[in-house]
């Protein structure tokens, strides 16, 4: 195949042993070399492609943490708080109380032709509407005749009106479940909190993690969000994986124009700690370039806006009650322990320090009885973690990858509503974790917060709020270190980093193709770095064109 060298304005290689370069060369679909014309025609022939000229390069960015079924929602009405982007590129205003929610879901109702079908909603969060929390009879208003649905943004609460807790037997007295709370009737307040309880309702509204998994669209949906963005790898991170699922993945990302490389893990729910492992075992051997399989995701808590995270002392502080476990202890250690002798990776959601600490506590002892060098379990989240749990995690070899985008969508929730000032200020502590030597990553969690690797590292950078206040200055970290966090740190997380994050000799041609230089805009205006496209896998994809 011909070397095709491409000259740029400026490629930032995120290689320090040659941070800079003016051409990159790629020869059959791989990184060639870096450095300067001259450099490079000492590989012989090779043709110029000069369409990157005024551009600058980057490596493909490297999304974490996130979710395919960030594009299988927009089949859904959006009722989130913020202006959001869909993949078409437009626009969708943001919500600002309970009643803009009930009215754009009527509206979607009322256009209806199927007198059966349900309606579903995503992203609501009702945190920031004050004390109101939406119940059945809201939902209720929108139609009592068909089911209806909305998802909240952190994924961990759905809301249902009366039809679908009908459906779901669960319209009755008697109730006794956690994450099923009772109104002053006796009855379901139609908010359902963590997996157990959602599932119970989530199929008859549409909102079914196996058919969000499986749906076609969605998928090359996400990868069209992808490019958007300049993500050429991207974590599926809490996949059941079905048959079905997985054979339409397969298929899909396997098409000549696919744009991104999908790592789904297997999320444990639904299965027994051996089952889990011996399905990943059993997917591992399956893996393509574009579809990577055998990776584990546990979930420890819930979500801290959502007061299903776990605290530690002394806990919420507006005085909730703590909140939900979604795996015990016996679970995670056994996961851990026959992860480890089977050399499997583990992503384990930690949002509350009293999960961290169990999550440390059960990899601990797994590793005692099966020492694993260079494991990378990966704690995701791990908002709350305070300098001694970063200590465990470097001596325990673990990484982290930290949710930045909470101080934007809820750093003032945090301060003011769930944890308070002191807590909030050193929240997704990514100085802290850099300082003890843990491996760092930093995410968007889409569709809990819109995919988007520039915005991510303008929280971490910055850490502002919505209202413009700054939480713990002391723990804002460089755009350098930034840029790392979104490519070869986050790699790293996923055990691709001699693949892809950097752009030097042998690694895959994944380039994030931009129009603005991230390292010249200002820390200010990060976020507004231009995407032009990506190449992946040395396939162009320009944004403008998907």
């Amino acid at each position: 195949m011909t070397t095709i060298i491409y000259p740029a304005r400026r490629i930032l290689t995120m290689n320090p042993s040659n941070p800079e370069a003016t051409h990159v060369a790629v020869k059959d679909d791989r990184i060639l070399g870096t450095g300067s014309l001259e450099e490079l025609e000492g590989w012989g022939d090779y043709t110029i492609d000069d369409r990157f000229a005024d551009h600058v390069l980057m490596p493909g960015l490297v999304e974490g943490h996130s979710h395919a079924s960030e594009g299988a929602l927009w089949r859904y009405v959006y009722c989130g708080y913020f202006d959001r982007m869909d993949p078409d590129g437009k626009i969708w205003p943001g919500l600002p109380n309970l009643e803009a929610i009930v009215e754009r879901l009527q509206s979607i109702e009322r256009e209806m032709t199927d007198p059966d079908g349900p309606v579903a909603g995503w992203s609501l969060d009702p945190i920031y509407y004050g004390d109101m929390r939406m119940s059945r009879a809201d939902l209720d208003r929108v139609s009592s005749a068909r089911a209806i649905g909305v998802r909240h943004a952190s994924g961990h609460i759905l809301n249902v009106n009366s039809k679908a807790l009908e459906l779901a037997g669960l319209l009755r007295t008697g109730i006794n479940h956690p994450g099923v709370p009772l109104g002053a009737d006796g009855l379901p307040t139609g908010e359902l909190k963590g997996p157990d309880a959602m599932e119970m309702a989530a199929p008859y509204v549409g909102l079914d993690r196996k058919v969000l998994s499986s749906d076609e669209t969605g998928l090359r949906q996400f990868g069209r969000l992808c490019v958007r963005q300049g993500v050429t790898t991207a974590a599926d991170l809490a996949n059941p994986l079905p048959d079905e699922a997985v054979e339409m993945m397969l298929r899909v990302t396997g098409e000549a124009h696919y744009p991104a490389r999908i790592v789904p893990l297997r999320r444990f729910q639904g299965v027994t700690p051996k089952e889990l492992v011996e399905r990943a075992e059993e997917l591992q051997p399956m893996s393509t370039d574009r579809l990577r399989l055998g990776h584990i995701k546990v979930h420890a808590d819930g979500s801290i806006q959502g007061f299903t995270a776990r605290l530690r002392w002394p806990g919420y502080y507006n005085d909730a009650e703590n909140g939900l476990w979604y795996a015990t202890p016996e679970q995670m250690q056994e996961i851990y322990e026959r992860a480890l002798e089977r050399d499997l990776m583990v992503h384990t959601h930690t949002n509350g320090d009293e999960a961290t600490e169990m999550m440390l506590d059960m990899l601990e002892r797994a590793l005692h009885k099966f020492p694993r060098p260079d494991h990378r379990f990966t704690l995701q989240h791990c908002q709350m973690a305070d300098a001694a749990q970063f200590r465990r995690m470097k001596k325990l070899g673990a990484c982290v990858n930290l949710f930045s985008n909470h101080h934007h969508y809820w750093g003032d929730q945090h301060y003011e509503k769930t944890v308070g000032p002191e807590r909030a200020n050193r929240m997704n502590a990514c100085a802290t974790a850099l300082r003890e030597g843990v491996p760092l990553a930093i995410h968007s969690d889409a569709p809990v917060t819109p995919l988007g690797p520039f915005f991510t590292a303008w929280c971490a950078v910055n850490r502002r709020t919505p209202s413009g206040r700054q939480l713990g200055a002391h723990e804002c970290i460089s755009v350098e270190d930034a840029l790392r966090t979104i490519t070869i740190g986050a790699a790293y997380t996923l055990k691709l980093d001699g693949e892809v994050g950097s752009i030097e000799v042998g690694k895959k041609a994944d380039f994030a193709v931009l129009e603005d230089d991230p390292t010249e805009v200002g820390s200010e205006d990060l976020k507004d770095v231009r995407v032009w496209g990506t190449v992946q896998n040395g396939r162009t994809f320009p944004a403008a064109e998907i």
